[in-house]
């Protein structure tokens, strides 16, 4: 089971104990006054499982409407929780790769040169390493990441990988608001990856989006 829900599973687990007492002893009761009359006629009475109320709608028709609203407030903070994860992921994400684009290239070190400080070949090396197509922070795998982030916090369901997307977007503002400008083309590759990646995802599940 996915994060999502879980506050909101035990909390209706509480409604459904709270009434599923009273439901077991009126059924107890009931089978006991059948029984009862099938001793004194002679007949033998076999209950239909259908006949059985379930357990779970019981409790729900027993819920007032202020409990049900409670329910449905703590999904929707839930659901914004997840929706800030991801964009706080997105936004470390690129600004982290944004900066390792940084140190991978000449101008960093000139500049770093130019203050005083001595260019280290081995950080340079490691930074365009990262940066790599292979790399830690290279376009294929930090949208993967990302996309792997927003799956797994919309647990396989189209309309929350919507919302997920969404806050993919606003990370992305985010990170380019945190550089202080536009950033890297390394970084606006990933981005259109990482679209890619939900547009097939849409695509698997036959979904038609805004966009086409």
């Amino acid at each position: 089971m996915s994060e999502f829900g879980v506050n909101i599973n035990s909390t209706a687990a509480a409604y459904v104990n709270t009434y599923s007492g009273t439901t077991k002893a009126d059924s107890k009761a009931e089978e006991k006054k059948e029984q009862d009359k099938a001793n004194s006629t002679g007949a033998v009475y076999e209950k239909d499982s259908s006949d059985k109320p379930s357990k779970a709608t019981y409790s729900i028709n027993k819920m007032s409407a202020e409990q049900r609203a409670s329910i449905v407030k703590q999904m929707q903070a839930d659901q914004e929780n997840r929706q800030n994860q991801l964009v706080s992921i997105v936004n470390k994400m690129l600004t982290g790769q944004a900066k390792k684009f940084t140190e991978a290239n000449d101008d960093f070190w000139s500049t770093m040169a130019k203050g005083g400080f001595s260019v280290d070949a081995a950080a340079k090396a490691k930074a365009q390493e990262l940066i790599s197509e292979d790399g830690y922070y290279g376009v294929k795998q930090t949208s993967q990441r990302i996309f792997d982030f927003a799956s797994a916090l919309a647990g396989d369901d189209v309309e929350k990988m919507k919302e997920m997307q969404a806050a993919f977007e606003k990370g992305y503002k985010q990170a380019t608001k945190s550089w202080g400008k536009e950033l890297p083309g390394i970084s606006q590759d990933t981005h259109k990856a990482v679209t890619d990646l939900f547009n097939d995802y849409y695509d698997s599940k036959k979904v038609i989006t805004e966009q086409e």
